[in-house]
């Protein structure tokens, strides 16, 4: 068995079944980013009914809380999905299809599930805070930038697919360039350069310096990765414009301010005008703490064997890393590159598991938190 196969399981509990209709019907409600009231409400009112203190925040967020202990774990997952219409259904084999259901809203309600499991004693040894965030798909962040400033957990799970059995320590980061040419027009069996020649090779060099940054590096998370987001050019007579994006992915040695420099050195008189988006740093977390050790003893004791994981995408992660300086992981069942794409969807089976995971992982890291802060 890999270490990310599912395990066989019987017909689901009673408990699981609830759990499945939780995930199936929070993937039934249309939640676009900016449009999650309806799927926030939901997931509150589950909450409610299942223990949690639970309420919907300022930025939208379903925020669900249960747990009196003095350690805070935030559970910080996300409700919106980007667009596309996937119907929902369950097949025969028990395989949930839908928009959301992997990303992110399958490792939400896992998060959701495992935290209303919970036996007493680690509840009376920690707090357990899930966040079902708004907008992580858009690139305001608005959910996960409004709870980074409301909490200050001691350990932190981001909700996004890694596979039940596996663990992601980090996230690449991020930053787009707009370039724009503008010229005069002129006769082209002139002397001269076009507004989309000067574009192009614009491209050209940003893509040079792009594939020069930790090209001796073996893996592709600490090299950048430049690509082409949009591409065209037009003239009315008398002036051309050429405008490009560029999508550039950054390691962990790279800072986004720094990649813009480099952007502007290498795009240097051949661009007249060159704006920024999208600024995200990198994050890497180490991978021997109490959080990752409670992970992999709970994966190995449902058979699994732990696969640590670090993703080329951005995530929430990136987002709160700054406020958040504490052990961090995300978690989550499903495959990732069903992300964003038709055949979006997640085995029943793994959502189970990794129910199962969490519960006993948090239940061992609330046993583990209470025996350090306990008097010698």
């Amino acid at each position: 068995m890999t270490s990310d196969a599912t395990p066989a399981r019987p017909a689901p509990t009673p408990a699981q079944q609830e759990a499945r209709d939780l995930l199936i019907e929070t993937v039934r409600i249309p939640s676009l980013s900016g449009e999650e009231g309806a799927a926030a409400q939901f997931v509150t009112g589950w909450m409610t009914a299942h223990g949690f203190k639970a309420h919907t925040d300022e930025a939208g967020n379903a925020v669900g809380e249960r747990g009196s202990g003095p350690y805070t774990v935030a559970l910080l997952g996300h409700i919106d999905t980007v667009p596309g219409n996937i119907p929902v259904r369950v097949d025969e084999s028990g395989v949930l299809y839908g928009r959301g259901s992997v990303d992110a809203k399958g490792p939400f309600c896992t998060f959701v599930a495992a935290v209303a499991a919970l036996p007493p004693e680690a509840l009376a040894q920690a707090r357990f805070v899930c966040i079902g965030a708004t907008e992580e798909e858009a690139p305001s962040s608005k959910g996960a930038r409004h709870a980074m400033h409301t909490l200050s957990p001691d350990a932190v799970l981001i909700g996004e697919p890694s596979g039940w059995a596996g663990l992601t320590l980090g996230y690449k980061g991020r930053l787009v360039a707009k370039l724009r040419v503008t010229k005069d027009n002129f006769h082209t069996a002139g002397e001269g350069s076009s507004a989309a020649d000067d574009l192009t090779e614009a491209w050209f060099s940003i893509r040079a310096w792009a594939a020069g940054v930790g090209a001796d590096s073996p893996g592709i998370f600490d090299r950048v990765q430049a690509t082409l987001q949009d591409l065209g050019a037009s003239g009315d007579g008398l002036t051309q414009t050429a405008w490009a994006s560029v999508g550039l992915r950054l390691p962990p040695s790279l800072a986004p301010y720094d990649a813009q420099d480099a952007v502007y050195h290498a795009a240097s008189g051949l661009t007249t005008d060159i704006t920024f988006t999208g600024h995200e740093s990198a994050v890497r977390h180490p991978k021997d703490n109490a959080l990752t050790r409670a992970l992999r003893t709970a994966i190995r004791a449902q058979g699994g064997t732990p696969t640590f994981k670090v993703k080329t995408g951005t995530s929430d992660m990136n987002v709160v890393a700054e406020l958040w300086p504490v052990p961090t992981l995300a978690y989550g069942p499903g495959d990732s590159s069903l992300d964003h794409t038709p055949e979006e969807r997640l085995d029943l089976a793994e959502y189970d598991c990794a129910v199962l995971v969490l519960t006993d992982a948090l239940t061992r890291l609330a046993q583990t938190a209470a025996t350090a802060s306990a008097p010698s």
